[in-house]
């Protein structure tokens, strides 16, 4: 099927001469003279070599037959990551090439939702929020303001990460899994 370039996001899976390639970011330039172009960062799917290629906004491009599904994380054992369609409660292995970055925030038992191409999985998507446990960070000092300024934290998940004064080791709170940014102190 072919969509124009401007419209590919990240995760979206593009042919390119017969090979498949994941988009890792895409980018929309709009210099103030000459056409607009989009700048995709991809990864070829066969052997996981990145690349990069600029289009004009409205070039044609093969985006890839993809089934996108809904898959719930079980386990990490030395084969890879172990997903289940909790519809037929069909198992499929995920190597870690393909998860990346969200390893950190996988939990048992997440929803996450696998792009899936011929049997295996080219892409994972998982929520955008993730709820942890802060392990480690200082003690809070009396006399700093409960919003101004931030101290360096480390998560269950072993990612560094920015809180307010007032959160202290032990207490769970809400992240961005794009970038492990504090949102909130979780409310369970």
């Amino acid at each position: 099927m072919k969509v124009i370039a401007s419209s590919l996001r990240k995760g979206n899976i593009v042919d390119l001469d017969g090979k498949l390639y994941v988009v890792l970011t895409a980018e929309s330039i709009h210099p103030g003279k000459g056409t607009p172009v989009t700048q995709l960062d991809m990864r070829r799917i066969s052997d996981g070599v990145k690349t990069s290629q600029r289009y004009k906004t409205t070039d044609q491009v093969e985006r890839a037959h993809v089934e996108e599904r809904t898959y719930q994380f079980l386990y990490k054992d030395g084969d890879g990551f172990h997903f289940m369609n909790p519809e037929d409660y069909e198992q499929i292995t995920v190597q870690s090439d393909v998860i990346g970055d969200a390893e950190a925030y996988l939990q048992e038992s997440m929803m996450v939702k696998l792009s899936v191409h011929e049997g295996s999985a080219v892409s994972i998507e998982i929520p955008q929020r993730a709820t942890l446990e802060v392990v480690e960070t200082e003690p809070a000092m009396k006399g700093q303001t409960a919003s101004g300024s931030f101290k360096p934290a480390i998560l269950s998940n072993g990612v560094r990460t920015m809180v307010p004064q007032h959160i202290v080791t032990g207490t769970r709170i809400v992240v961005m899994t794009v970038d492990g940014s504090y949102v909130e102190r979780a409310k369970d």
